[in-house]
């Protein structure tokens, strides 16, 4: 499951959401490492507000930070919480990053970095964010394995032949709980604008017979509704084990919702479908 750490809340519920979240059967909580160098303090709360769900950065920026801070901060996550955090590394955009140039290069040289520190931060404690050949080999040969972001069912599957049998494929599924189609689609438009203008993303789902005009401004219908999932829970929750079938590990849900309030309702709702509760 995917947290979206632009989410704001309380103290209060800071501690209460991810702890029902576990209570429903989610197995992880992924959260944005935002532009913040490091890894944020949010990690280290929704580790001390759960018990025993894995907590992952999707993504910590490799730009942001030297890698032997990264190392030093998720050492000490590791000792607090044995086999509970999962270091998400990735390359961000050049869109938004000032300096932004031969990624793939930059992220091994990050993992180099990792290597050397002391503590370090072993493979099987970091993933990476990888939508092209390139990087899912390194995913694969470097660490515990992919994160693909904003992809359809035939990426995950087209991946894990990239990645062979052995490495985790852990891609991001955007969730619409919406049965309307208008308005279905209207909601997953107004979250996928902003990531159909970075141009990784664009390129990445041309690799896979999407056309310029299916890409351009919000998307067609055919691209939304290959890269969303919408309807109800039961609709949803078939297109995670699509993904599952295509070769996933495990899906990260990221359901649509404003800033406001997080769509606890909904989590609800899809674990009804998904997962099994605990207690």
């Amino acid at each position: 499951m995917w947290w979206s750490g632009a989410w704001t809340v309380s103290d209060d519920a800071a501690i209460e959401v991810p702890a029902e979240l576990e209570r429903l059967g989610f197995s992880a909580l992924w959260s944005t490492g935002g532009f913040r160098p490091g890894i944020p303090s949010r990690f280290r709360r929704l580790l001390e507000s759960t018990q025993h769900v894995v907590v992952a950065t999707g993504i910590t920026n490799v730009w942001l930070a030297p890698p032997e801070r990264v190392a030093r901060e998720a050492a000490a996550l590791e000792v607090e919480f044995p086999n509970r955090f999962l270091l998400g590394l990735g390359a961000s955009h050049a869109n938004v990053v000032a300096e932004y140039e031969r990624p793939l290069t930059t992220v091994a040289t990050f993992l180099d970095g990792l290597d050397e520190s002391d503590p370090s931060v072993p493979e099987t404690s970091r993933v990476l964010a990888a939508l092209g050949p390139r990087m899912l080999e390194l995913a694969g040969s470097r660490s515990l394995g992919a994160h693909p972001y904003f992809v359809p069912v035939e990426h995950t599957a087209w991946a894990r032949e990239k990645l062979g049998p052995g490495p985790l494929l852990a891609p991001e599924l955007t969730v619409v709980v919406e049965e309307d189609p208008f308005e279905a689609r209207c909601k997953a438009r107004e979250f996928a604008v902003r990531y159909l203008a970075l141009p990784n993303y664009a390129r990445n789902l041309q690799r896979f017979g999407f056309t310029e005009e299916d890409v351009a401004h919000a998307g067609s219908d055919r691209l939304i509704d290959a890269v969303v999932a919408w309807g109800s829970p039961d609709q949803v929750a078939r297109r995670v084990r699509d993904h599952l079938e295509a070769g996933a590990d495990h899906v990260c849900i990221q359901v649509v919702s404003d800033l406001e309030h997080f769509p606890l309702d909904t989590y609800r709702a899809l674990a009804g479908e998904l997962c099994r509760p605990i207690g």
